[in-house]
């Protein structure tokens, strides 16, 4: 029996039929995942909010956040051991959990990806104009109202191109990715090496720096906390899109799970050396330009290795920021056509429909790309618009990785004995590990969301509005989720797979 029939065999046990295209193997959904993370995208694009906040130590964030992730990432490696579908978080809380839970984090989490695709999109202004003032189109970059306005621009048009990517097929954009993924290691491999010669200072002084205006201690807690929740908060989530791909790769019970972790640990490690070796490179960490959003690492990098090697790397970062979008895209594609295909969203139907020809779903491609559109132009002339999107976009995915690592632990504490997942194994399991994991991936995940929502005015400005913007935006959003499941659930049919035979 060929491995596909088996995939599709096994899809087939959980009631849908193979109608996407398996052809993504273990690079593939490994680069899914580390594209989404996409460490060249989220450090050139948050670098100067998190030195902005606590200086130099803000390095110290990055290995904090990336722990906690990983807590996260063992348990979902888990869930997509046994549930190899697509959809990800959404089909894990479903079945472990129950439908209720399932829709509020598809709901949350389908939100949440198309804000991250703004998101992403709006990282374009920390790049291009960097590489010739010419893609500045509005204003001058240092101006906070023409600098809004003109990444508002220039995203809208990355999304245009993300969007025709996805609609195409898994083929193409994969090998977009693949092309992606490949560019972006090497040049974060090169961006390390040229970074550490050309230090000026040893690490130690990077991690254990001797102003005491920068030095480490109690008093830099709260500045350290608003730069994890500004920049590795940012880069570090969106693991988990290598299982949302789950139906379109080959074996995914085996490849998902490490796809997952790879991705993670990779990106990780990977993120911390630029840090590092960036700051072990600046010429002045005191340099106002390094917490300026006309600054920052693209300031640095080109200061440091001269104007034309600088902007080389620049353009690898604009490859990078493309590849990116995409897999946030393709996630949010995945996710919207599971929701659909079970009849929990309008016109589901249609936003199931797969293509005969490409063999992916296309509106929800262009739903998700016209949703991050809207939200980019409903933003034009809000000044702090990078700060106020990228904050909502990381609250609302670990508030959806939160309500999964919830429903996963009450179901071990429920199950067999030692806190192991019950249910039909899978080629990855934490075993009697799996509670104590899971209880510290709940506790990590409810400190991320406090952190990230938290009201600091010194990250969303004076102005009431904008510092409770995530909180409140956050509870409107599961209102609605919540209102919107009790109006549908009894006239919803249990799911569109149901109506056609295997």
């Amino acid at each position: 029996m060929s491995n596909s029939h088996h995939d599709s065999q096994d899809l087939a046990s959980f009631g849908y039929r193979q109608e996407l295209n398996r052809t993504l193997g273990s690079f593939s959904a490994f680069a899914a995942g580390f594209s989404y993370i996409s460490i060249l995208t989220g450090l050139f694009q948050t670098f100067f909010l998190g030195f902005a906040a606590s200086g130099a130590v803000f390095i110290w964030s990055w290995p904090m956040v990336f722990l906690g992730q990983l807590l996260v990432a063992l348990g979902f490696a888990e869930l997509a051991a046994r549930y190899p579908l697509s959809g990800g978080a959404y089909q894990w809380s479903k079945l472990v959990g129950s439908p209720f839970l399932g829709w509020i984090v598809g709901w949350t989490y389908i939100a949440c990806l198309i804000v991250t695709l703004a998101a992403v999109a709006l990282a374009l202004q920390n790049t291009l104009p960097q590489i010739s003032p010419h893609f500045q189109l509005a204003g001058h970059m240092s101006d906070p109202g023409a600098s809004a306005l003109n990444a508002v621009l220039l995203g809208c048009g990355l999304v245009l191109i993300t969007t025709l990517l996805n609609s195409v097929g898994v083929g193409v954009m994969a090998r977009v990715n693949n092309l992606g993924v490949f560019a972006e290691l090497a040049g974060v491999v090169i961006l390390i090496v040229a970074l550490s010669v050309r230090a000026v200072r040893p690490a130690a002084s990077v991690f254990f720096p001797a102003s005491p205006v920068r030095a480490a201690g109690a008093h830099m807690l709260g500045p350290l906390l608003v730069s994890a929740a500004l920049t590795a908060s940012y880069v570090l989530y969106g693991f988990d899109t290598a299982a949302t791909l789950a139906e379109e790769t080959e074996d995914p019970r085996r490849k998902a799970p490490r796809a997952i972790l790879q991705a993670l640990i990779a990106a990780s490690a990977l993120g911390l050396l630029v840090l590092l070796f960036a700051l072990m490179a600046a010429k002045d960490l005191m340099a106002p330009e390094l917490g300026r959003i006309d600054g920052g690492l693209p300031w640095l990098v080109k200061s440091v290795l001269g104007e034309a090697f600088g902007t080389a790397l620049l353009c690898d970062v604009v490859f990078a920021i493309l590849v990116c979008a995409l897999a946030v895209h393709a996630g949010a594609v995945r996710l919207m056509f599971a929701m659909a295909r079970d009849r929990l969203l309008p016109f589901s139907r249609a936003l199931a429909y797969v293509s005969p020809s490409s063999r992916t779903p296309v509106l929800p491609a262009v739903v998700a790309g016209g949703g991050a559109i809207a939200i980019l132009a409903a933003n034009v002339n809000l000044p702090r618009l990078v700060e106020l999107v990228t904050m909502v976009a990381v609250l609302w995915a670990n508030l959806a990785y939160l309500l999964v690592t919830l429903t996963l632990l009450v179901r071990r504490i429920s199950g067999r004995s030692h806190g192991e997942l019950p249910g039909a194994p899978g080629r990855f399991s934490l075993g009697r590990f799996g509670l104590p994991l899971n209880v510290a991936a709940a506790l990590w995940g409810a400190f991320m969301v406090a952190n990230v929502g938290w009201p600091r005015q010194e990250v969303f400005g004076p102005q009431w509005q904008h510092r409770f913007a995530p909180a409140l935006l956050t509870a409107a959003l599961l209102l609605a989720g919540a209102s919107f499941h009790l109006l549908m659930r009894k006239s919803r049919p249990k799911s569109l797979a149901a109506d056609e035979s295997l």
